[in-house]
């Protein structure tokens, strides 16, 4: 068989919903693409839309992707034949595809523009519901909710690879897994078969590096400092081979970093056990991925390998649980934090008391913190000093009245209690439905996905998979402490290591890479899951499991009940765990000085 030397050059402008609107631009006018790709979905983002789309049929997508991205580069696209394979349909994928090819006629622009669908399964939870097996939530074990307002299947990569087959210049999805836009293209490109696991996983894990945007360009990077030009921050690209490794870089000129630091932190963003990683089309193997800089802004990926997928789909459902509220008042002057909290717990009280005076039930929760007192470090926290401070208030309840009573007696503060209350936040906080994730797997055979292109929609069958997910991965041994057979220094953890932290659900997952192979023994003796629970133990009220990833000298640590519900069901001030890694690089750890002195990067705690 004739060797495919091609590479295939595909972009990523958008990590997410509200990302910035220079990444298509900056892509297409680059000339080092050949398929432009577009994450657009959260989970939350999926309730959104369907709510918008209750209020107004033609709604229920991503509205940017049209109105300013392929707005804005739509002609081009077309001239330079470059693909599009985007997520933003959301709940009404039909309805973006009507809209971009309004846009096209407006433009003078002939488009072929297919729809994949078919990961809606409300229809489906009547029947669910009547089971003889009941539905469990994948990390409570909850049962089904009486009502929900989206239940959603992540498709994977064979329909976005139907429709390119098909002959489509734009693809336009539903909910799918984020990184199949892109594996669908190498599909497409490459003709790749469905049971060739091993670049299946190459691929996938090529969208999951473009799929967060500048995440992978050194946004979010530990190192920030070293990042140069944010203003005019580069996004990824991946030029990638047929063996199913590739190559990450950024449009010359452009801002940011790439470097083997940096693409290993997004590798690790929100992935539990590394070595089954589990996709529609694929369960994948990251533990012995390498990467090399192979030229300055461009890091060489090996290694990927992959298993044959489940019989299952994850769906992401939601449904609302009452409402909640967050208010914000700024405490100046000395013993600003004592001043803020006590201000919280004031408000909290009278409103208690108020709303039993008016037959009301007390809170579902509550819960202040103080911002500038580094209030998410719990005993940790050093700025106790501080004299400005931010009261940060949050409340759940069944009836939306509850809060809103919340509401009004918020403001009162300025003038009753604390010397130096300003700052309201920008007027009166206002109550929003507290919407919830719930998700379930669901066998592949009762969900059916599909194209539509030309008017004429086909079915695309799925393999039916092994049976169950392979067993999750045993931890490695801990490694003998070079540090506990010499002299030692104390340094934060931030010295040794680069880490990034990610959510699913009530689950945060912290990736920490080591600065250089010889401190990985450091890190894998004194990060133990029992120290770095006891450290978190202010957030993370379930267990940590600990995976090791030795091809990039890493370790992944899952945190289960850590993000106090998750999404908007946490009324914490950081529900997604971004700040999760950044508080646990201030853990101190002991190293030899020997080994210090081989870092040439210096951080201070």
């Amino acid at each position: 068989m004739k060797r495919d030397d091609r590479i295939v050059r595909i972009g990523g402008a958008s990590g997410f919903w509200g990302d910035s609107s220079v990444g298509a631009p900056q892509l297409v006018a680059s000339g080092q693409i050949d398929y432009l790709v577009f994450d657009y979905l959260a989970e939350l983002t999926m309730s959104i839309l369907a709510g918008a789309r209750l209020k107004k049929p033609e709604a229920g997508f991503a509205t940017d992707f049209v109105s300013v991205a392929m707005r804005a580069v739509l002609k081009d696209v077309v001239a330079k034949g470059i693909r599009v394979v985007s997520n933003a349909g959301g709940v009404n994928p039909h309805g973006c595809a009507a809209a971009l090819a309004a846009l096209a006629a407006e433009q003078g622009v002939d488009l072929k523009i297919a729809v994949v669908d078919g990961d809606d399964v409300m229809p489906l939870v009547p029947q669910l519901r009547d089971a003889s097996e009941p539905v469990r939530e994948l990390q409570s074990g909850a049962a089904l909710p009486k009502q929900l307002l989206t239940a959603n299947a992540y498709l994977g990569a064979l329909p976005i690879r139907a429709a390119l087959d098909a002959g489509a210049q734009v693809v336009i999805t539903g909910r799918c897994v984020d990184s199949a836009v892109t594996l669908g293209v190498l599909m497409h490109a490459f003709d790749w078969r469905a049971d060739e696991y091993d670049k299946l996983a190459g691929g996938s894990l090529a969208g999951h590096i473009l799929e967060c945007g500048c995440q992978a360009t050194g946004g979010l990077f530990t190192d920030w400092d070293t990042v140069p030009d944010w203003p005019h921050i580069g996004y990824p690209i991946a030029e990638c081979r047929s063996d199913g490794g590739f190559a990450v870089t950024k449009p010359a000129g452009t801002g940011g970093l790439v470097t083997p630091a940096v693409v290993s932190e997004q590798m690790l963003y929100e992935i539990g056990d590394p070595a089954r990683y589990i996709l529609p089309d694929v369960v994948c193997d990251f533990t012995n991925v390498t990467m090399h800089q192979g030229a300055p802004d461009r890091v060489v990926v090996r290694g990927a390998r992959g298993l044959p997928p489940t019989g299952h789909y994850k769906v992401s459902a939601t449904y609302m649980d009452g409402f909640r509220i967050a208010a914000q008042l700024t405490i100046v002057g000395i013993d600003a934090v004592a001043k803020a909290r006590r201000t919280g717990e004031a408000i909290v009280e009278r409103t208690s008391e108020l709303l039993a005076g008016n037959g009301l039930a007390p809170y579902s929760a509550t819960h202040i913190e103080v911002l500038g007192a580094e209030s998410c470090y719990g005993a940790h926290a050093r700025a106790q000093g501080t004299r400005e401070a931010v009261l940060r208030l949050s409340a759940t309840h069944a009836r939306k009245e509850a809060l809103d009573l919340l509401a009004r007696e918020v403001a009162p503060a300025g003038t009753s209690w604390s010397p130096g209350t300003t700052g309201a936040g920008g007027g009166r906080a206002s109550a929003s439905p507290s919407i919830r994730q719930y998700a379930f797997l669901l066998p592949k055979d009762r969900v059916t996905a599909q194209y539509t292109i030309d008017g004429r929609t086909t079915p695309v069958g799925q393999p039916p998979g092994q049976a169950s997910a392979p067993q999750p991965s045993a931890a490695g041994a801990g490694d003998t402490d070079p540090a506990a057979t010499a002299d030692t220094v104390e340094v934060p953890l931030i010295r040794l290591a680069w880490a990034r932290s990610g959510d699913k659900g009530d689950i945060s997952n912290i990736g920490v890479i080591a600065r250089t192979p010889e401190l990985l023994p450091v890190l894998r003796a004194q990060l133990t899951p029992e120290a770095v629970h006891a450290w978190l133990a202010h957030l993370v009220q379930g267990p940590v499991t600990r995976y090791d990833v030795p091809g990039i000298d890493a370790v992944n640590f899952v945190c289960e009940q850590a993000l106090g519900g998750g999404g908007m069901a946490s009324l914490r001030n950081d529900p997604l765990g971004k700040g999760m890694a950044q508080i646990l690089l201030s853990m101190p750890v002991r190293v030899a000085p020997a080994l210090l002195a081989t870092l040439t990067r210096r951080h201070t705690p």
